[in-house]
């Protein structure tokens, strides 16, 4: 995209104006186009597609219309990615181009390395002034963007600071810094720049924010003396991390206050909460028969997130997302790995009428009126190989973090744990939880046991699996609890993505 910024602004404005006005039918329509376009487009001019066509014997004549676009076998890393030089992943076979490369974690193999040009990080400058639009970021005024996402190899740190980067040249005064995901950096900045600053954004991965905002205090930093906002990405979390990070941090909206982007190194942003996907979620939370209409599994919190098809398009078939998304390697209903569902703005207003419940009044009444877009949602749940098992029962991190995230804990542990299912001497299974003190705080077996007691709790009201297990092998399935001191190295090494679950040693 070589256009000057005065034009970048232009088509930045049009492209927001449109997010906004148009309709929920629009975008269905919009999603159908898009995806169709890049399948014969992938079809025609990318080695390794053409080539996966034709061994799955598909004509790609024969793809007329979304209907027929829907009987395309699936694309993943294993069947796709692996299988081809990763020069013939791109179009025409080409890379020697204007690029930047990031990396998978290599949480579930080996690392992969992803190209991508200027357009990825266009896309996601939108998404990022969406939500300083929504959230009353002052245009007036000075901000101070504080980019605290890894900044090596992860897409996570460089894409936020070329989002923020092309916003800024397009006429927001913002001022960037990148300290990573190193704490004493972001305190210093926070120390020295902070209060030059009429606003701030922390963007982070949720528990490492989590604990800048614990130590804040102890550093010298008093957030209420801030006007602050929150981005965070990489996993999902409940409204009770919202409320807390809220409460602690003097945010004035719960639903303007804070975000959470679905990214990926694969495609980079590809979804964002908008206040109004906060707001439905925290009414289906207090409604079981909401929550069990608009999300597939009624015992699983997902993360509930707008996209806009003219960048991306999803697809759930059997729960698992499927993506279809352009860049330097295209990917059409590519298998990303998450597992969910998908709703027009109309099938989820439908919905809540279903209910009673007005969604443009509720917004009306949290004064979110103006943020509205009628963009279709994605919901995902935390990967499926991101669990472990109990004798059979299935065990997500979600259920153990029901159990950590009260209020009595808050004071003495940070919510980071690792999870194993280990084998005793008689090989017999356990299910074995780490967790992470604050700082200070001594281990003792009198927490050991409140924690126990909270987390048994939460897995028998979010796992009926479990329960019935409980009920069949009573004092079997109970977890052993260790704590651990803050930031041990084992499992709670500064600055690391916390791994919530591990395979037995």
């Amino acid at each position: 995209m070589n256009v000057n910024n005065k034009e970048e602004k232009k088509i930045a404005n049009k492209t927001l104006k449109r997010l906004k006005k148009k309709k929920s039918d629009y975008w269905t329509k919009r999603a159908e186009e898009v995806s169709l376009k890049l399948f014969h487009e992938a079809a025609d001019k990318v080695p390794s597609y053409k080539d996966f066509l034709r061994k799955n014997k598909i004509n790609p004549a024969k793809i007329k219309n979304f209907k027929d676009f829907k009987s395309v076998p699936a694309t993943s890393k294993e069947n796709y990615l692996r299988q081809y030089p990763l020069e013939d992943l791109t179009w025409k076979g080409y890379l020697k181009k204007s690029l930047v490369f990031t990396s998978t974690s290599g949480s579930t193999g080996a690392p992969f390395y992803f190209p991508r040009n200027h357009i990825l990080d266009w896309q996601s400058s939108i998404y990022h002034q969406i939500f300083l639009e929504n959230s009353d970021i002052d245009i007036n005024k000075s901000t101070l963007v504080l980019v605290c996402f890894g900044m090596g190899v992860w897409i996570g740190g460089l894409i936020t600071y070329q989002a923020f980067k092309l916003i800024s040249d397009r006429g927001y005064p913002l001022t960037i810094i990148t300290p990573g995901v190193n704490k004493k950096e972001i305190f210093e900045a926070l120390k020295n720049l902070g209060s030059k600053f009429d606003q701030i954004i922390l963007c982070g991965y949720p528990p490492f924010m989590k604990d800048v905002i614990d130590e804040a205090r102890i550093q010298g930093v008093i957030w209420q003396d801030h006007n602050l906002r929150i981005i965070f990405a990489a996993e999902s979390f409940s409204e009770k991390f919202r409320e807390y990070v809220i409460s602690k941090t003097g945010i004035q909206d719960i639903h303007t206050g804070t975000m959470n982007i679905y990214g990926s190194a694969d495609i980079g942003t590809m979804a964002i909460e908008t206040p109004v996907n906060i707001m439905m979620r925290r009414i289906a939370i207090e409604s079981k028969k909401i929550y069990k209409d608009i999300f597939a599994e009624a015992n699983r919190l997902p993360t509930f997130a707008q996209f806009n098809p003219e960048f991306i398009n999803f697809e759930s078939v059997d729960k698992n997302i499927y993506c279809t998304g352009n860049n330097t390697i295209p990917f059409v209903r590519y298998e990303i790995g998450d597992n969910g569902g998908v709703l027009t703005f109309d099938e989820a207003d439908s919905i809540f009428r279903s209910h009673g419940i007005d969604i443009r009044k509720e917004a009306r009444g949290a004064r979110l009126e103006n943020t509205i877009s009628e963009l279709p949602s994605v919901y995902l749940y935390e990967r499926s190989d991101m669990s472990t098992k109990l004798y059979g029962a299935i065990i997500f991190p979600e259920y153990v973090k029901g159990g950590l995230e009260r209020a009595k804990f808050a004071s003495r542990i940070t919510g980071r744990f690792t999870m194993f299912t280990k084998h005793d001497k008689k090989n017999d299974e356990y299910l074995e939880i780490n967790i992470e003190l604050k700082n200070g705080v001594s281990q003792g077996k009198s927490l050991e046991k409140e924690i126990t007691n909270s987390i048994v709790e939460s897995l028998l009201k979010n796992s009926a699996e479990h329960k019935n297990n409980a009920n069949m092998m009573p004092g079997r399935v109970v977890p052993k609890i260790i704590l651990w001191t803050y930031e041990h190295p084992l499992y709670f090494k500064s600055g690391v993505k916390q791994k919530w679950v591990k395979k037995e040693f």
